[in-house]
């Protein structure tokens, strides 16, 4: 089924009335977190490692209302900490968006959708008025208390430098994913979100890569055996150099968000992912230029 990247899936889903607004945005304009639950939580670690200025006008009248139960949102940004969240801690009032003109603006909401599969808690879709193509946003700062999934990071203060609109979508992390956490076999599952694809049952190692923005063919469609042979996996070796491996399959398809399992028919380490440019588009039809990260574990 061809599928639309990031926040055009998820607008078209939420005006067809298929999800719980309750349970996919915030739309608080305070920070509501009770930061004296969590005496352990520091901003070790406390990264925001991108912001994707991905939609300018773009999102549909009713996705708005429909997302943050307000009309008037159409600019959508994805931003991306080091770390999965505990969701209940993110409010649309901990971020702050600077403008390239100086002005300060506030975040109208925030909902992790589409990216809600075990492991992508990591990307926040914001949503609001975000200036223009001639008055783009430059950085989001955290300004509120948002806690990691095991509440031991406050990424309060963490500040990142926005991808403008017209660049194209980029690698952002790689990281080995457990063994616990495969889902072999599985098949995308219907709306709503959370139900991308498996492995398949051969696999012997998955790495997930998340990118800064939705990607897909360009057009719209899912990606396919085109995009899964540009991926170039680099692997730990006994030689100088690093053996390098194309993923036999790809997973985490059929669900529109921002990242791919890359399943490996090897076990040696991986150690770096790359991809080159120009095959596959933001929701805007960017094209992706040449990227590569370092695989974290």
């Amino acid at each position: 089924m061809p599928t639309i990247a990031l926040i055009l899936l998820a607008a078209a889903l939420l005006i067809s009335g298929c999800l719980d607004i309750g349970e996919l945005s915030n739309t608080q304009s305070v920070d509501t977190t009770d930061i004296a639950s969590y005496p352990e939580a520091s901003n070790d670690g406390a990264t925001l490692l991108s912001a994707f200025y991905g939609l300018d006008d773009a999102i549909p009248f009713l996705g708005s209302y429909r997302i943050c139960q307000e009309f008037g949102h159409k600019d959508g940004m994805p931003a991306i900490f080091s770390k999965e969240l505990d969701t209940q801690t993110v409010q649309a009032g901990d971020f702050l968006v600077t403008l390239a003109d100086g002005k300060t603006v506030e975040v109208g909401c925030v909902t992790p959708a589409p990216a809600e599969d075990a492991g992508e808690l990591r990307t926040m879709l914001m949503i609001g008025d975000f200036g223009s193509i001639s008055n783009q946003p430059v950085t989001v700062e955290v300004t509120g208390n948002i806690l990691s999934m095991d509440h031991k990071t406050n990424f309060k203060g963490s500040t990142v430098d926005v991808t403008p609109l017209e660049d194209g979508p980029t690698l952002v992390l790689a990281e080995t994913v457990s063994e616990q956490a495969w889902e072999l076999g599985k098949e995308p599952t219907a709306l709503p979100f959370g139900g991308g694809s498996g492995c398949p049952v051969d696999t012997r190692q998955v790495v997930r890569v998340v990118w800064a923005g939705g990607v897909t063919k360009p057009g719209g469609d899912e990606i396919d055996d085109k995009e899964r042979g540009a991926y170039r996996v680099y692997l730990e070796s006994d030689g100088a150099e690093l053996a390098e491996v194309t993923p036999f399959a790809i997973g985490d398809l059929g669900d529109g968000d921002n990242n791919h399992e890359l399943c490996l028919d090897v076990t040696a380490p991986a150690v770096r992912v790359e991809f080159p440019a120009g095959l596959m588009t933001d929701p805007r039809e960017d094209l992706n230029v040449a990227t590569t990260v370092t695989v974290s574990r």
